[in-house]
């Protein structure tokens, strides 16, 4: 499993913005330097996030992106969704009449753990998870 570009400065972005959270809103442009990110790109991935409605604007001088709900509310799952969708690693997993060995396929079986591994992670893991590790390690919160 390989997650897009658009996954990853995805992650980014909305991390940037749970750091953040609580002294308003941030620029597309701050964002993009910030993370070294095209503004342009940027710009298509914010837009995605907003339609899903993880993030808000807000208009103005002083204006840019928030997000919409506080960092330990939202969760990794919420961004991967948006531009990955489900965690499939193999297609028979998540359709049995994908394959006939389907039914008594043991690597389906594992590939099912792993599948499900992944997605645990991604739905117990918020952006404040992150934000803490990245404190206690004393590093960026680069993905």
């Amino acid at each position: 499993m390989k997650l897009s570009t658009r996954t990853r400065y995805a992650m980014r972005a909305m991390l940037e913005l749970a750091n953040g959270y609580g002294k308003g809103p941030l620029q597309t442009r701050v964002i993009a330097k910030n993370q070294d990110i095209s503004t342009k790109y940027l710009e298509q991935i914010m837009s995605a996030l907003k339609s899903t409605g993880l993030i808000r604007s807000q208009r103005g001088a002083k204006g840019g992106y928030i997000l919409a709900n506080p960092p330990e509310k939202i969760k990794l799952s919420d961004v991967f969704d948006v531009f990955e969708g489900p965690v499939v690693t193999v297609e028979c997993v998540a359709n049995e009449n994908y394959c006939s060995r389907s039914a008594d396929c043991v690597a389906k079986q594992v590939w099912g753990e792993v599948q499900r591994a992944v997605r645990n992670v991604l739905q117990s893991t918020t952006l404040q998870d992150v934000i803490d590790k990245a404190k206690i390690t004393k590093s960026d919160y680069q993905i």
